[in-house]
């Protein structure tokens, strides 16, 4: 679902709990008496009498921050539900106000808040827990109280989903498994089938990971997906790549039956953990040589901007994809993400044209069969929420970086570039191998790849466990095949400059790297035989430099060798060493 936006084919459950990334309207009314006592003290008649003199001034600061940024939070109404500039000058007054109710009560023995919007979002609802501010809510009659506490839970398991707090999401859920056995128990209640359902979305999104990774005495190891201050190869010397920088990224997701939580499905998560920086620690920071001196000045990029459109309507994609083109800097990229059921086409016309080779349904509004393919009850109505390549064109006049993961991805790989600005897309396989486990429900394997390699390797090699150790050797190992593949592509003679041209920017050069590496292992794999089994690219990479290069087939035998799954790769494609 876009910010703010509800879609009628598919109402969403008055109790669901939306997502960063989505807008809520604030609530009309707010019961301050339960949420913030000492505002009520003060308003109250008499009671500012039984408040010391010495403190009466601290609670008239606090309620007057308060009240201001009750205030700046309801005029979220009124702005537009996309672009960037409007909202940035607006939470630009809203987040100074908050900060200095944040510092306001730090200094007032209060929790402190921390930098970035998650790690405030975060700090708020763990004061919450950890003050009882809903404890009270269970010994009285009112299950409207109870189902914002259950919806407080929910929002909060989400915010520690995007932070890989996953320790904390466990204990979550089983709080919250709680309170809604209680809920049920205590109230005749219609929605407990509801309450359920997304307890059952969150475990098994917690559950989705193919392979576990275990400490010594059997416990799961939470591996991080973000990019690492190590993670991308660097550039090296001699290295001639463009100086781009990705700016904006839509990340898009309609597959049928996948793992979803609220309105992110794991495809979704999985590419929005791939476009995120690892979080700096500061104090280890400082402790650096050099680094007292610029303490002030960080090096590193920030992270860009992100809209999580789950569902989009056709209308609703294009009014994001333009207003994220209108406020795209200078020398910056758009990346479009593509998590998305295939629409195939149903006949040729006289002349193929960008619409011919259908697309991908970004918002579902009929049934589905025969897996991931729409078949269409009239066969002469086009899919009105179906995105064609044709409908980008108009976006390519900036430079565009597209990544499709879809039963007919291949529509996209007959791109025409009309404006001669940087475009790559890349494909996922069109289908995989029957003999491969179904895990479809879990999220795709192509995705996967782009978002942790090793276990998606693992994955495919058949092996579901593997050992803390063995798995940090295998990443060492991992990322001196990303600086390999970095320098087959640098110094590729035939390769297309658009490659080059997003290949200064960490991230994009992360998943080109990734992608290389998926399509090269597939390529190998002993069950992947067929055409559609690969994943492909726009502009075409050339194989014998790069996905079919015989020192990358070698590193992969390697990496094959020190996990002991060698037999279920081909070694035929290389020579002997």
């Amino acid at each position: 679902m876009v910010r703010g936006a509800r879609q009628p084919q598919q109402p969403r459950s008055r109790l669901a709990p939306r997502l960063t990334g989505t807008v809520e309207k604030p609530p009309r009314k707010r019961k301050s008496r339960t949420e913030f006592p000492l505002k009520e003290i003060m308003s109250s008649g008499g009671a500012e009498d039984d408040i010391p003199q010495g403190e009466r001034k601290t609670v008239t600061d606090f309620c007057y921050l308060l009240d201001k940024s009750k205030q700046l939070f309801n005029g979220l109404r009124d702005l537009p539900q996309y672009g960037q500039k409007q909202w940035q000058s607006y939470f630009g007054r809203t987040f100074d106000v908050y900060t200095k109710l944040w510092k306001f009560q730090q200094q007032h023995r209060l929790r402190t808040s921390e930098t970035s919007y998650l790690n405030e979002a975060f700090s708020f609802y763990s004061a919450i827990r950890q003050r009882s501010y809903y404890s009270q809510v269970n010994k009285e009659d009112r299950p409207e109280l109870v189902v914002k506490k259950l919806r407080y839970y929910a929002r909060f398991i989400v915010v520690c989903l995007l932070l890989n707090k996953m320790d904390v999401v466990k204990d979550l859920v089983k709080e919250l498994s709680d309170e809604i056995e209680d809920y049920t128990h205590r109230f005749n209640t219609e929605d407990q089938v509801e309450w359920n359902l997304v307890l059952q979305e969150v475990a098994a999104f917690i559950e989705a990971d193919p392979v576990m990774v275990l400490n010594d005495d059997n416990t799961i190891v939470i591996t991080s997906n973000r990019l690492a201050e190590t993670g991308a190869p660097l550039l090296e010397q001699g290295m001639i790549v463009g100086q781009l920088s990705l700016a904006d990224a839509l990340i898009i997701g309609n597959c049928n039956n996948q793992v979803k939580f609220s309105e992110l499905t794991v495809d979704m998560f999985r590419m929005l953990q791939a476009l995120e920086r690892e979080p700096m620690n500061l104090a280890s920071q400082m402790n650096k040589p050099g680094m007292q001196e610029s303490a002030d000045k960080p090096t590193r990029r920030e992270n860009p901007h992100k809209y999580l459109l789950y569902k989009p309507t056709f209308s609703q994609l294009y009014t994001f994809l333009a207003a994220s083109f209108k406020e795209l800097p200078a020398n910056s990229v758009l990346l479009i993400y593509l998590s998305a059921t295939g629409v195939f086409p149903t006949g040729r016309s006289d002349s193929e044209g960008p619409y011919d080779f259908g697309g991908v349904l970004t918002n579902s509004n009929r049934d589905i069969i025969n897996g991931d393919a729409i078949h269409k009850r009239n066969q002469s109505q086009k899919e009105m929420h179906c995105l064609h390549p044709g409908d980008l064109y108009p976006f390519t006049r900036k430079p565009l970086f597209i990544i499709v993961d879809s039963s007919n991805s291949v529509a996209y790989k007959n791109f025409t570039n009309l404006f001669g600005q940087p475009l790559v897309c890349l494909l996922s396989p069109t289908a995989y191998p029957k003999a491969l486990q179904d895990q479809s429900q879990r999220g795709s394997l192509f995705t996967l790849f782009l978002n942790n390699p090793l276990m998606a390797f693992l994955f495919v090699s058949g092996l579901s466990s593997m050992r803390r150790g063995l798995w940090e050797k295998c990443q060492e190992y991992l990322r001196k095949i990303n600086r390999d593949i970095a320098q087959l592509l640098t110094h590729s003679r035939s390769i297309d400059q658009a490659f080059l041209q997003f290949f200064g920017d960490e991230f994009l050069r992360l998943l080109l790297t990734r992608f290389i590496f998926c399509s090269a292992t597939m390529r190998m794999h002993k069950i992947f035989r067929e055409t559609r089994n690969y994943p492909e690219s726009y502009p075409q990479l050339p194989r014998d430099e790069t996905v079919e290069n015989p020192h990358l087939q070698k590193h992969i035998l390697e990496l094959a060798s020190i996990l002991d799954v060698r037999n279920v790769f081909f070694e035929n494609t290389i020579d002997d060493y």
